[in-house]
């Protein structure tokens, strides 16, 4: 079975969906069902239980194929992933996760700690702010950039990078859109979104539940990612807060940013999992340590 095949198989073992696993990977559903097929006649028997036309199930032999399968196709991607890395002269990367926007804000931080470890690979990507703790448990990530505070028991905080005042994205027809600035008081005024599986103190600090004055806040629409949060921000279903940095790097004509003055800043700092530690995560810790808090 080539590498491709054993890609295919477990993309569609996850997706359960012939089409999804296609648009997944890249490639035609022909070619999805062309390699499970193959993989079938191979080994005599289905791997899929195909009766259900909007969505397949693993038969018995190919769930002990897929829990097989999964530990060694991860084991070669990292050997492959490894041998790329060692040609380049890297021997080792650190995997940071961004939940702020302000990347190249940031950057005398990565040429700091790119300088002083010139064999290490630094990688930058956006996290999601759906569960994003969940990605530095389970080892996606190694460090993440959040918002304060963090209350965790088996996450470390780190030093802090920067702080920022916070602003209110509307859309340009809103009826707040000419305002100068807009009060935390107003926002019991109008609806919000949420991101599921966040811890309600971490949530509350970014967006309070409540006014100043004991008024709901109201949350209305659950967000998948940023693309969909600012959609619904531009066609006035929703208004919401964000740390001021954004107003650089989303200009956007159909959206008006307010100051919120009375709100509290946002302060990110670097987190990680503590039985996780590298020699990495010190060293980049120490970086922005010695570099200290950036504007932001």
């Amino acid at each position: 079975m080539e590498l491709r095949d054993i890609e295919i198989f477990l993309t569609l073992a996850e997706e359960l969906h012939f089409g999804r696993t296609a648009a997944r990977l890249y490639v035609s559903q022909a070619r999805v069902s062309q390699a499970i097929s193959q993989q079938e006649r191979r080994i005599g028997t289905p791997l899929f239980d195909r009766s259900n036309r909007r969505q397949v199930r693993l038969t018995p032999v190919g769930q002990q194929l897929r829990d097989d399968l999964l530990p060694v196709y991860a084991g070669l991607r990292e050997s492959l992933e490894r041998a790329r890395m060692a040609s380049r002269g890297i021997n080792a990367r650190l995997r940071v996760g961004m939940l702020p926007f302000n990347v190249h804000d940031l950057h005398p931080y990565w040429r700091a700690f790119r300088d002083r470890h010139p064999h290490w690979e630094l990688q930058l990507r956006r996290a999601p702010f759906i569960d994003p703790f969940a990605r530095l448990r389970s080892g996606d990530l190694d460090v993440l950039i959040a918002w304060l505070p963090v209350e965790e028991p088996d996450l470390t905080v780190g030093p802090v990078l920067f702080t920022d005042p916070r602003v209110l994205a509307v859309s340009a027809e809103h009826e707040l859109a000419d305002r100068p600035s807009v009060p935390l008081e107003a926002l019991a005024d109008f609806p919000h979104g949420t991101a599921p599986h966040m811890p309600d103190y971490w949530e509350g600090s970014y967006l309070p539940f409540h006014t100043p004055r004991g008024q709901t806040i109201e949350r209305i629409e659950p967000i998948a990612n940023a693309d969909e949060l600012i959609h619904l921000v531009s066609t006035g279903e929703i208004v919401h807060n964000f740390p001021a940095h954004i107003t650089r790097y989303w200009a956007m004509p159909h959206l008006r940013w307010l100051p919120m003055p009375d709100m509290p800043h946002l302060t990110y700092a670097l987190v990680w999992h503590t039985e996780a530690e590298t020699d990495l995560i010190r060293a980049l810790a120490q970086t922005i340590h010695d570099l200290g808090p950036t504007n932001g």
